[in-house]
């Protein structure tokens, strides 16, 4: 009894892998400066929770364990905006509200990303992004951003499940959307 409260939660250690190698593919600098993302706060939130909500999707398409670490990796990505908000100087009175707003962003996103690539419907998926990502304002980049994202699911889709579970995800490198890729 005393000793599996030291057991490792593999569910939460595998999140926090996956979760970095979430922000680290949404940091890449091809998807800023090829792609047009904007490189300010939303548009890092945007890439972040994109790139999250992909990883999520995939888990939620096997078991129990795959379930539980998409919802862990769920929790380390809203963990991970609660502490910017703190940093960013938001008071203790205004980050539940925030976080509410974060959290209906988050699973609203899912749902419309989801919803488009299921349907393999990538002009849906290109006009979800362009209202999110692109703040609703048609940019040259959408296109390329919805090619990476359905690569990114179909190789998400391709990859072990058992990698996921340990925490090993990869992303596609954007170049191979952007138009010198093409």
């Amino acid at each position: 009894m005393l000793f599996g409260l030291f057991k490792r939660d593999t569910a939460a250690s595998a999140a926090a892998e996956l979760y970095a190698a979430a922000v680290a593919a949404a940091r890449r600098p091809a998807l800023y400066a090829d792609l047009g993302v904007a490189d300010v706060v939303e548009g890092r939130f945007e890439l972040v929770l994109l790139h999250t909500a992909l990883v999520v999707r995939r888990l939620g398409t096997e078991g129990a364990a795959e379930r539980d670490t998409g919802r862990a990796l769920a929790e380390a990505y809203f963990a991970d905006m609660d502490r910017t908000l703190r940093e960013m100087g938001i008071g203790d009175l205004g980050v539940p509200k925030r976080m509410k707003k974060i959290s209906a962003a988050f699973y609203g996103r899912l749902s419309a990303y989801d919803a488009a690539l299921a349907a393999d419907d990538r002009e849906a998926l290109r006009q979800a992004l362009v209202r999110n990502v692109y703040d609703g304002v048609e940019a040259p980049g959408a296109e390329g951003l919805a090619r990476l994202v359905a690569a990114t699911a179909a190789e998400l889709a391709a990859q072990p499940t058992a990698g996921l579970l340990a925490g090993r995800v990869a992303f596609p490198e954007p170049s191979a959307a952007t138009p010198a890729g093409l």
